[in-house]
């Protein structure tokens, strides 16, 4: 990023033998990063030398995310079309454990705010929340998307944030959803603007703003207490070479956004191998 020559090159590069569908950086243990791919393989990686660590093979179908604790940087855990969502430690070979799902687990993402909350969304279109203490049964599950969920993310201790492909993203309450353990189908706010219906489109959240990709290429950005875009983004809309407006092409869509920690800085990707580097103006 620091050079100001035009020829962009990876510093390292890491070869896997199927699609990858997800990657996941360790917050504590330098270079470790975690991948899961078509296959159903999750990989540990070092990225410093480009090495993979270990490979494991217990799911059965394609495996669709991977998330580091960041209360306990040995663990990790994946979720896959094989309806399994699976705990995993760097220092075992096998599973430490596995919650069985409905249907398709379609991403898993630990809280940033408790040690034992993990959330995941699934292709039954409903959220599920668990406390690792007591995985036996949900502590709540949030029905109210009217498609497959795709992405969950936790914008603080008691709030929880979950994307779908009918187009819309929800905001919830846990204190009041995970009450008394019934499903809840009431959420605290639906924020509409862009458009997923079919693809991944990528979700961040940082310091109560959200960002997301749509099906009409561009990146919208939220915040969390109001429930239209306060901004949007039209990707590669203009050509960074000659500096010309690009004519609209249809079939792209964002695929995946990242906000930069502590700033107002966000990266994002499009479905052509695309990268644009954004600033929250």
């Amino acid at each position: 990023m620091k050079d100001s020559i035009d020829i962009h090159y990876p510093v390292v590069e890491m070869s896997n033998k199927s699609k990858i569908s997800c990657v996941c950086w360790n917050n504590y243990i330098k270079n470790y990063l975690a991948s899961t791919d078509y296959d159903g393989v999750v990989q540990t990686w070092d990225a410093g030398t480009g090495q993979g660590l270990c490979r494991y093979n217990e799911h059965q179908k394609r495996a669709w995310s991977v998330d580091f604790s960041q209360a306990d940087p040995t663990k990790f855990v994946s979720g896959s079309d094989d309806c399994s969502v699976k705990i995993w430690s760097i220092n075992e070979k096998s599973s430490l454990g596995t919650i069985w799902s409905h249907a398709n687990v379609c991403c898993v993402q630990f809280s940033s705010f408790s040690p034992h909350l993990l959330a995941f969304g699934s292709a039954d279109y409903k959220v599920y929340c668990y406390d690792l203490r007591h995985a036996r049964i949900p502590l709540c599950t949030l029905a109210s998307h009217e498609k497959a969920v795709s992405y969950v993310k936790f914008l603080d201790f008691n709030t929880l944030l979950s994307a779908s492909t009918d187009n819309t993203l929800k905001s919830w309450d846990l204190n009041k959803t995970c009450s008394d353990g019934s499903p809840s189908t009431t959420c605290d706010l639906t924020f509409t603007g862009h458009k997923n219906e079919k693809n991944f489109v990528g979700l961040s959240v940082l310091d109560g703003y959200i960002a997301c990709g749509s099906e009409t290429n561009e990146v919208y950005c939220y915040y969390r207490s109001l429930p239209m875009p306060i901004t949007s983004y039209k990707f590669g809309s203009v050509d960074p070479i000659s500096e010309h407006q690009n004519a609209d092409k249809n079939g792209q869509f964002v695929s995946s956004v990242c906000w930069r920690q502590k700033s107002n800085m966000l990266v994002a990707a499009n479905s052509t191998g695309s990268i644009e580097l954004l600033k929250l103006v």
